[in-house]
């Protein structure tokens, strides 16, 4: 990954954490602060919760592949521009639940040096909203070996509606 891509990619980590801290301290009164990022072998963010230090593995959730170039400001070709125009105009509970299962199952198999991980999934598709996420919460499997305490799901982008999964 070059030096461009890891940096987007840190700044959306530390925003999506930022966002969820701010919106879990809101909703359960339990302040949470202290964000650092860590090297490989490790989640991608630590913090604290209360006086006890988390770490936080973070996901973004895209409909797509073709949907995370366009969100992420990446040039499309005009054949993946119709392809997102007619994934926006059929959207259904099937693409959603396949996506997140799959985003579950691949997070499930990762293994890190910490005694507390979450995970936190944030949604980065503007088709998916959370009426979506909460329609079709229960379900979604979390494989029965994993690594996480507990699974987040921060289902706007910009907002922090959170969704407890595990």
């Amino acid at each position: 990954m070059d030096r461009a891509s890891e940096a987007e990619k840190i700044k959306l980590e530390h925003d999506a954490v930022k966002l969820f801290l701010r919106c879990y301290e809101e909703q359960f009164s339990v302040p949470m602060r202290h964000i650092w990022h860590n090297q490989p072998n490790k989640p991608d963010v630590s913090c604290y919760q209360g006086e006890y230090k988390l770490d936080i593995e973070v996901a973004h959730f895209y409909a797509s592949e073709q949907e995370a170039m366009a969100v992420l400001g990446r040039p499309l070709s005009l054949s993946i521009q119709r392809e997102l125009a007619a994934m926006s105009q059929t959207v259904n509970s099937d693409p959603l639940s396949i996506g997140l299962q799959r985003l579950l199952n691949q997070k499930a198999k990762k293994k890190y040096d910490s005694e507390r991980v979450w995970l936190l999934i944030r949604n980065a598709s503007p088709i998916y909203h959370s009426e979506d996420f909460k329609r079709l919460k229960n379900s979604w499997a979390i494989p029965d070996s994993h690594p996480f305490e507990e699974v987040w799901l921060l289902c706007d982008f910009y907002q922090g509606e959170l969704l407890q999964l595990f």
